[in-house]
C-alpha cells in the first residue's frame, strides 16, 4: 500500500494569522508588569518560536530581565488569557480552504507541526473550524521537542500516517527552515508570516505570497524528486 503524501504546515503565520490574538495577549501580561504594550506591526516578527520567547522579547524591548520564577507566572497569566482569546480576531489566510481543498483532490493528507502548545493548537483549530483537517496536529510539548530539531517534524508525519520522503513542509519562518532542512525534507515558504530575517534570505525550495499558490508548489517539488 502507497503511503500518502503529507503536507506538513506550520500553524502561527503560515495557516492562520494569530498575531492579533497573541499580541493582545502579551499585551494584557505587560499591562500587568506596568510596562507599555508592543505596537502589533512591530512586533509580529517576535512570534514564531513558542510563548515563553514571545515574552522573554516583549520585555527585552523595555530592557527589562526577570527571574525564571517571574517568567514562569508570567507564562501562566499569557496561557490563562490566550486561551480565553484565542480566536477573537485570528483567522486563516486568505485562500487556505481552496488550497487544501486542491490539495486533498490530489490525494495529499495534512498535519501540523507548531511551536505552539498542542492543546491550544488544537483549541484554536478547532474554534476556525479546521481540525478535521489535519491528520495530525502536533506541538511542542508533544514529543518533547520543538523546531528546528528534525525530530519534532519526522514524528509529526508518522503520526499522519506517511513517510518523510513523500512529505513537505511549508512555514514562515527559520524554524520551519531549519527542521525541514535538518529532516531532509523540501520546504515551502510563506511571505506573509512572521520572521525577523527575510523568508527569501532563508532559500527555501519555493516561496509562495499566497496560499493560492501552493498547490502549485507542492507539486512541482515533490514531481522533482521523482
Amino acid at each position: 500500500m502507497t503511503s500518502p503524501r503529507i503536507v506538513v504546515f506550520d500553524l502561527d503565520g503560515t495557516l492562520v494569522d494569530t498575531a492579533p490574538d497573541l499580541i493582545n495577549a502579551l499585551n494584557f501580561v505587560l499591562d500587568r508588569e506596568g510596562l507599555p504594550p508592543v505596537p502589533l506591526a512591530s512586533a509580529r516578527n517576535m512570534i514564531g518560536a513558542g510563548a515563553r520567547k514571545l515574552i522573554e522579547r516583549g520585555l527585552e524591548v523595555e530592557g527589562v530581565t526577570v527571574t525564571v520564577g517571574e517568567l514562569d507566572r508570567m507564562m501562566r497569566d499569557f496561557i490563562d488569557y490566550y486561551a480565553e482569546h484565542i480566536a477573537d480576531e485570528s483567522r486563516a489566510f486568505e485562500g487556505l480552504e481552496a488550497a487544501l481543498d486542491d490539495l486533498e483532490a490530489s490525494g495529499y493528507r495534512f498535519a501540523v507541526c507548531t511551536n505552539k502548545l498542542e492543546w491550544l493548537s488544537k483549541l484554536l483549530l478547532d474554534r476556525l473550524g479546521m481540525t478535521r483537517r489535519f491528520a495530525a496536529i502536533c506541538g511542542a510539548d508533544t514529543f518533547g521537542v520543538a523546531k528546528p530539531d528534525p525530530a519534532i517534524l519526522h514524528q509529526t508525519i508518522a503520526r499522519a500516517g506517511g513517510h518523510s520522503p513523500a512529505s513537505v513542509m511549508v512555514g514562515d519562518s527559520g524554524t520551519d527552515i531549519g527542521a525541514a532542512r535538518r529532516a531532509g525534507i523540501p520546504v515551502v515558504g510563506v511571505s506573509f508570516g512572521y520572521t525577523d530575517v527575510p523568508i527569501a534570505e532563508l532559500k527555501p525550495d519555493r516561496l509562495i505570497g499566497h496560499m493560492n499558490e501552493l498547490p502549485e508548489a507542492v507539486e512541482s517539488i515533490l514531481k522533482s524528486k521523482q
